[in-house]
């Protein structure tokens, strides 16, 4: 998983829950690289699993919220970071169709070793998206996070449906989207 993803995670303990919350989570996990993290690098997901289920222990919240949580966050500090990302769509609906077909090709241009989830979708119609996220991560809560932090961003009230395919393994997971509102 690269590098970033755990930078911005830490980040996100020390700013959400303090620097002594961090410090505590970092320690409780037997992480090989002691919890230091650069953005480009590359490190095992397992580290964040561990980091994520001892976040949630720590703060006595569900895990599905913590990672889901995350993921909001994690979608604002990459339009922070990439803003051209989203410059060239118009709607929530415009930027997750381009997942595959543009977001992680650029990612793949960074960063050739990059191991990333597949998406494909599907219009139902103006106001209906179907997509299907794949990833033997089974980190379908971030997906589901990186949504709903997408839909913040363009402010658009978006009913955000969920069907594991995965037997509860999050790995295959269905999403629909329907939009309220424009």
């Amino acid at each position: 998983m690269k590098g970033i993803v755990f930078t911005v995670f830490v980040e996100y303990v020390e700013d959400t829950f303090g620097d002594v919350v961090a410090e505590q989570m970092i320690s409780a996990c037997d992480l090989a690289t002691d919890g230091a993290y650069t953005s480009v690098g590359t490190y095992d997901h397992g580290e964040i699993i561990q980091m994520l289920v001892e976040l949630g222990k720590i703060s006595d919240r569900d895990l599905s919220d913590v990672v889901k949580d995350f993921g909001y966050h994690l979608f604002g500090k990459l339009v922070a970071g990439y803003p051209d990302v989203v410059q060239h769509v118009d709607d929530s609906f415009g930027l997750v169709a381009t997942i595959d077909n543009h977001i992680h090709v650029e990612v793949r241009k960074l960063y050739p070793d990059a191991d990333l989830p597949s998406f494909s979708h599907e219009f139902i119609g103006p106001d209906e998206l179907h997509l299907l996220y794949e990833s033997e991560r089974g980190m379908a809560d971030l997906a589901e996070g990186l949504l709903l932090g997408c839909f913040a961003h363009f402010r658009e009230d978006v009913v955000l449906g969920r069907e594991d395919l995965s037997e509860g393994a999050g790995m295959r997971v269905a999403f629909t989207m329907r939009r309220t509102a424009r």
